[in-house]
């Protein structure tokens, strides 16, 4: 029937009208048709309006897979943050074990900047380098974004190298290195 106390949420998911039709049950997934068949390609809420244009973090996050060898795959976030500039993107990425005892910051950030910024026509405002095996997951392996996301806003993340654009001189304003 819908949420328990919580009429506006069950007025906007379970009785949506679309064009005097319905009540339908609004998902909030993304898909599309094609021959017939329906394809789920991502959730409304992760979706990031960056430079104007739709930005989907599966398609960041598969750039992130490549970019770099110290990068660990399928292991990476990307979402949004609201700045004093608007909407920015925020990148997390886990790293290989064997590269954290020698790890290069400044060779990965440069390395995800440009990747993403060439294969993805956007720029990156903050990354975070994570300890093996400390990205937020579902029990069933998913990478949680949300969950991500408040924990660099709380700053609980395990941080073992960091970058921030300086949004006064749009320069490196941090880059570190720790173990």
């Amino acid at each position: 029937m819908g949420y328990w106390d919580k009429t506006e949420d069950t007025e906007t998911t379970f009785k949506v009208y679309v064009e005097g039709r319905g009540p339908y049950l609004r998902t909030g997934d993304l898909g599309f048709l094609c021959d017939g068949e329906l394809y789920i390609t991502g959730r409304i809420k992760d979706m990031m309006i960056l430079w104007g244009r739709n930005r989907y973090p599966q398609e960041i996050e598969a750039t992130l897979d490549t970019c770099h060898p110290a990068i660990r795959n399928g292991h990476n976030a990307a979402f949004s943050i609201e700045t004093e500039l608007g909407e920015q993107l925020i990148i997390v990425s886990e790293i290989e074990r064997r590269y954290l005892r020698n790890l290069n910051v400044e060779e990965v950030v440069n390395a995800i900047r440009k990747a993403v910024a060439e294969q993805n026509t956007v720029d990156v405002f903050g990354i975070v380098l994570l300890k093996t095996a400390t990205i937020p997951k579902t029990t069933s392996g998913k990478i949680q974004r949300r969950t991500c996301r408040t924990k660099f806003l709380e700053g609980s993340l395990d941080i073992v190298g960091q970058w921030k654009l300086d949004t006064e001189t749009s320069q490196l304003s941090e880059l570190a290195n720790r173990s």
